[in-house]
């Protein structure tokens, strides 16, 4: 089984190669997973640096000693994938971010699209946001990343078509797409940038705008999924065909 991870600030040593993993994350190494001396680890920043460590010993209740070896970096994956995900309604959003940072992909911007029921504003946004990036954290540590993905700040419809314009290939899902999505041809490197539409749809003036900045509107199945996990399954096929899963 693959050493759990565990996210650090930095890699400091006490110059003999060990590691001293205390706070939350040395609680829940103790107390949660209750590791020993000689169990692996794998420490983290979540931005790509990351070192393989032996446990060395466990004090307390939230102390773990690390021998730790030598810190790398994991380059960035390319094509990078962007998930423009609309707001869902309750829970479901962080669903979303839970299952696509599962499957690999590499920033997830929310989304205030005219037709979601949520609208995160005041202190409601931040704390939903806050939300949405803790479960990033979380999901990113158990499905054994070393990069997690950024969770942008909300956009409007117009934020969406900025990101759009920038990316060498842009989708989004739509009923009105000709093209299935696991036809397309995708681009080697670059940004790869899907729109995810709220439960009600994206509205005929936002396809536009969307359409001006350079998206296509593509099919992804017979059946229509909830938009927490339309996302999700659209990631997972254009990861596979992008070579990122080979």
């Amino acid at each position: 089984m693959t050493a759990p991870v565990f996210v650090v600030d930095d890699f400091a040593t006490d110059g003999s190669g060990r590691y001293v993993l205390d706070g939350p994350e040395g609680r829940h190494a103790v107390s949660v997973k209750r590791l020993r001396a000689g169990e692996g680890v794998i420490l983290t920043d979540g931005a790509g640096r990351w070192a393989e460590g032996e446990v060395d010993a466990a004090e307390g209740k939230d102390r773990l000693v690390v021998r730790l070896g030598e810190v790398v970096e994991e380059p960035a994956e390319t094509p990078r994938l962007t998930v423009v995900q609309a707001l869902p309604k309750g829970d479901r959003g962080e669903v979303a971010v839970e299952t696509m940072t599962e499957v690999g992909v590499d920033v997830i911007v929310p989304w205030a699209a005219s037709r979601c029921i949520t609208q995160w504003k005041g202190e409601r946004g931040a704390k939903s946001l806050g939300k949405w990036r803790a479960t990033a954290r979380e999901a990113g540590k158990q499905s054994r990343r070393v990069r997690f993905p950024r969770v942008a700040d909300a956009v409007t419809s117009r934020g969406v078509a900025s990101i759009l314009a920038e990316a060498e290939f842009a989708a989004v899902l739509h009923e009105s797409g000709t093209e299935a999505l696991a036809s397309v041809a995708l681009p080697v490197s670059g940004d790869i940038v899907l729109v995810v539409g709220p439960e009600g749809g994206v509205s005929p003036e936002e396809l536009a705008l969307f359409s001006e900045a350079g998206a296509r509107a593509f099919r992804l199945g017979r059946s229509v999924l909830r938009t927490s996990t339309a996302g999700t399954a659209a990631a997972a096929l254009l990861l596979g065909r992008s070579g990122r899963w080979s």
